[in-house]
């Protein structure tokens, strides 16, 4: 009952007047401000607003993408034959236009008689071929991914000899250390 008594002698009446006087004023600024401040803004030719909604009937213009993801080259910037790889793809984009517009069929029955011209031998041979460029291709990439990930053990375990060298040099310092500052210590 006496911390009651003292903390209500404590307290003083200006200070409670001017906490209130002060309450008071914010309340009026607040509530008797400029009525302006929280209407609508005006509306142009008297539109409600938001009613601009999209069309599926106009046609929007788009941006064209311009090179990969993130506008960055598709390859693998540690590949040293980026321009052999773009001149490869832009060849095989002329052969296929070129065997668009030479064996380009219009309907089921000429595609028909195209397959009729073309004797059976030569198809499994073409097919050969193909099979066997390709197991080639897949052989030379196995052999260039082989190659670069033996580098990339040989350059990891140098790495990690020469981190445990190090390791082992700190530790027989520190023990060094030890001893040193436990001979301090004794004598």
């Amino acid at each position: 009952m006496k911390k009651v008594g003292t903390w209500l002698k404590n307290i003083r009446p200006l200070k409670i007047l001017t906490i209130f006087l002060a309450g008071m004023f914010l309340f009026l600024t607040q509530a008797c401000g400029a009525p302006g401040i929280a209407t609508q803004p005006p509306q142009p030719g008297a539109q409600a607003p938001n009613t601009e909604r999209y069309d599926p009937t106009k046609d929007y213009p788009l941006s064209s993408p311009t090179g990969g993801i993130n506008n960055f080259s598709d390859v693998d910037p540690r590949a040293l034959d980026e321009k052999a790889a773009n001149d490869r793809a832009d060849a095989l984009v002329k052969n296929a236009q070129k065997n668009i517009d030479e064996k380009g069929v219009k309907n089921p029955a000429e595609a028909f008689r195209n397959l009729q011209k073309t004797p059976v031998g030569e198809k499994v041979k073409d097919l050969g071929d193909n099979i066997g460029s390709s197991v080639q291709e897949v052989g030379e990439g196995v052999a260039k991914g082989t190659k670069r990930g033996i580098e990339n053990i040989k350059g990891n375990t140098q790495n990690a000899t020469e981190d445990v060298t190090k390791n082992v040099q700190r530790g027989a310092e520190d023990a060094g250390d030890a001893v040193k500052r436990t001979v301090r210590n004794v004598d």
